[in-house]
């Protein structure tokens, strides 16, 4: 028989995992925001995605989110002119890294939220478990 209570626990489990990852992802792409390569011409720091999966568990009896991948962000390089740069190629130009730290502060956000949504979730489930013990004490 399957605890719903202890599905839910795994499935807010789960979606904090994710979320931390992703939180990682965004803090590394923010660090590197500026990152040029360490040669002239060079290709600089990429931009990192994550994809999420949905599998079903077995054993938990439900749904529960994962990590399927983690890629690299197609989108072009800004390309500036600075021929005084290290990393500036025979014309001069640097390319910077795809990464817009505006994007990467909306995504936090909202993987902070969708993780303090998991945490409560928890915390509901938790306090659930407990009124359930506390009624079964009582009678």
């Amino acid at each position: 028989m399957v605890d719903p209570l202890k599905v839910s626990q795994g499935i807010a489990a789960a979606g904090l995992d994710v979320q931390s990852h992703r939180m990682r992802i965004i803090a590394e792409n923010m660090a590197n925001a500026q990152s040029t390569a360490n040669t002239p011409g060079g290709d600089p720091y990429t931009r990192k995605t994550i994809v999420f999966s949905n599998d079903f568990d077995e054993a938990m009896g439900g749904n529960l989110v994962g990590v399927e991948q983690i890629g690299k962000d197609p989108s072009p390089y800004r390309v500036e002119r600075n021929p005084s740069h290290p990393a500036a190629d025979a014309d001069g130009n640097v390319k910077y890294p795809n990464v817009n730290i505006l994007v990467e502060m909306a995504d936090m956000r909202e993987s902070n939220r969708s993780y303090e949504a998991n945490l409560q979730m928890m915390k509901q489930s938790r306090s659930m478990v407990m009124m359930t013990i506390d009624m079964l004490r009582s009678s």
